[in-house]
């Protein structure tokens, strides 16, 4: 199985708050790109984590080839084309930057999307920038064509409720508004992001995936309790087995304050590894609202 997202990294600031360090990720295959990253650094505007940092809002790159890229025969080599950089900010403070990558051969059926909003010019949450591997123009046209309201569509719901959205299945009836078009290029998963951002503005990150490269091998959200002193799981799907795990009494993870990787990523909004699994704090606004764990 080959996930749509082949690589996530992160960047975290230095000591003194100037330059962007290699924090770790998860590579897989791409040992190479891992070797080229470890010992590099960037200052704010610099690279793609360095432009997402000043910019204070994600960045889709969708060709690393000829941009200021800087590690594209590393990426070339592992057959990586596509960067997306998202900031995660507490408070006014740059927390970390994370980095995911895509690549676009023949079985890349999918697309990224990033959705945006100004709340003083609209009510509505349009298409920024995508990146639609082998599925062609037709969906793009759509995308581009399709504005959300608040809570309405995939952007939408991630918007309102200041969480991660999954849909395992965007056929009728899932709340996907473009799912005619979704079926007709073989997308059938979104999973939406809600973005840190700097100055009111509203940006979700959208991920879509087939079958054949699904998102991720496995793809958790983890919420605090009433109380805010743990996390629990409000939702899982297994690519692998092809079920949800809806939340149970025994999937409350360890309390806010102990040392698994949901719990640092929840309390310090830096990624955190553990395996072949990432997790990655979601905090619009400045504010952790949710943790999700990918395994790729």
């Amino acid at each position: 199985m080959k996930t749509f997202i082949r690589v996530v990294e992160y960047w975290i600031p230095d000591a003194g708050g100037t330059r962007l360090t290699f924090g770790g990720g998860l590579f897989g295959e791409a040992a190479v790109l891992a070797d080229a990253s470890a010992g590099l650094s960037f200052a704010r505007g610099e690279g793609l984590p360095g432009r997402a940092w000043a910019s204070g809002r994600p960045i889709v790159l969708a060709r690393l080839e000829g941009s200021y890229f800087r590690r594209v025969d590393a990426a070339r080599a592992v057959g990586l084309t596509c960067g997306i950089a998202l900031p995660i900010f507490r408070g006014a403070r740059l927390a970390a930057v994370v980095v995911f990558f895509c690549g676009d051969d023949e079985a890349h059926a999918g697309a990224i999307e990033l959705w945006g909003n100004d709340p003083e010019e609209s009510h509505d949450m349009t298409l920024v920038d995508g990146y639609y591997g082998t599925t062609g123009d037709t969906f793009e046209f759509i995308s581009r064509a399709t504005a959300f309201r608040k809570g309405n569509g995939l952007p939408g719901m991630a918007w309102e409720r200041h969480k991660p959205v999954f849909l395992p299945d965007l056929g009728k009836g899932s709340g996907f508004l473009r799912a005619d078009g979704a079926v007709k290029v073989g997308i059938n998963r979104g999973f939406a992001i809600p973005c840190s951002t700097l100055d009111g503005s509203n940006f979700v990150l959208a991920f879509l995936s087939a079958l054949a490269t699904p998102i991720a091998r496995r793809v958790e959200t983890w919420e605090p309790d009433a109380e805010g002193t743990r996390l629990q799981r409000t939702f899982g799907f297994s690519e692998e087995t092809r079920e949800a795990a809806t939340p149970t009494p025994g999937s409350v993870a360890w309390t806010a304050t102990g040392d698994s990787p949901l719990a640092q990523a929840f309390v310090t909004g830096v990624p955190c590894v553990d395996g072949a699994t990432i997790a990655i704090p979601v905090a619009p606004r400045g504010r952790v609202t949710a943790v999700v764990a990918l395994r790729l």
